[in-house]
């Protein structure tokens, strides 16, 4: 008997996740869009399996603009195993040394100052960074280690909490593209006795914060009491993430044209930068970019129902 292929729902709009351990960012999405039934879906960069916390995940218009989450700061509490070091630099991986801890808060104290502000670092081999096509993870599983050039990130808050016989507690705020394996693995070299990453919780991404996810319990209920439409109450607007740009109101006939791909002039544009944009009905249309000529022309455009 032939299955009956299952009709997705076109929603549009982003769910802050607070991902479990365990998953991978794209089995919670994937586990979140059946929930919701959703035709389509993304989500703003990877959590490792083992990290929990702050996940957004875009659906339908909302996916457009899922890169813009993904370039935002973000924040992390963090526990470093210290004396262990690991081939994942993380508490999933094989262990490759052990040594003997025997530090005081004051000696780690000691050399977060060199990882604070502007730092080089090389990414990890177990990463989804791409070499001639084949994630690093890949390769490292198979057995090869290839050389990676260095990146410049920003750290812009790291702070000791707690220390707990041979286990430190640390809350970071850091650029896009930080690993917390590797800046943990490198604050364990310059002690000297090495660290991996033995829990990691990302706390905020871009302007979502902890206290504005949902678990994935709380969606199972929600779905399990309702079904996939009792999710929708879980979806925020599309362009939430993005409250901190400007919003512009465009006249209807402004809006015509810039619906259909043209520039136009707003008289309360800013002089440079990207724009939030609104129809005459206050509808979210879309994002544009203020030009040299002080017109605002459309970069990505929201879909009309």
């Amino acid at each position: 008997m032939a299955q009956v292929k299952r009709i997705r729902r076109s929603v549009s709009g982003i769910i802050l996740l607070d991902k479990p351990r365990g998953f991978t960012s794209n089995a919670a999405l994937q586990k979140v869009r059946w929930l919701l039934n959703a035709e389509k879906a993304g989500h703003t960069g990877s959590l490792d399996p083992l990290a929990t916390g702050v996940l957004p995940l875009c659906f339908g218009e909302a996916t457009k603009f899922s890169q813009y989450l993904l370039d935002a700061d973000k924040a992390y509490e963090t526990v470093a195993q210290l004396g262990v070091t690991t081939s994942t630099a993380d508490a999933e991986g094989d262990v490759l040394e052990r040594r003997s801890v025997a530090l005081s808060a004051a000696d780690i104290e000691a050399v977060l100052p060199r990882f604070r502000g502007d730092i080089q670092q090389v990414p990890p081999m177990h990463s989804a960074l791409k070499r001639d096509g084949q994630p690093l993870y890949k390769l490292a599983r198979a057995g090869e280690v290839v050389e990676r050039e260095a990146r410049s990130v920003t750290i812009t808050r790291l702070e000791l909490l707690e220390v707990i016989g041979d286990r430190v507690r640390l809350a970071v705020s850091c650029s896009k593209g930080t690993y917390i394996r590797t800046l943990v693995e490198d604050i364990g070299r310059a002690l000297g006795c090495g660290a991996h990453v033995a829990e990691l919780r990302r706390t905020q991404a871009g302007p979502f914060v902890l206290a504005d996810t949902v678990s994935l319990e709380a969606l199972e209920q929600a779905h399990g009491e309702g079904g996939s439409e009792a999710l929708d109450r879980f979806l925020k607007p599309v362009d939430c993430g993005l409250q901190h740009w400007p919003l512009l109101s465009f006249s209807e006939h402004s809006a015509y044209y810039w619906l259909h791909g043209q520039p136009v002039r707003a008289p309360d544009a800013p002089a440079f930068g990207m724009v939030r944009v609104q129809d005459q009905n206050g509808r979210f249309i879309g994002i544009g970019e203020v030009s040299d000529d002080g017109r605002v022309a459309p970069r990505r455009l929201i879909r009309s129902e």
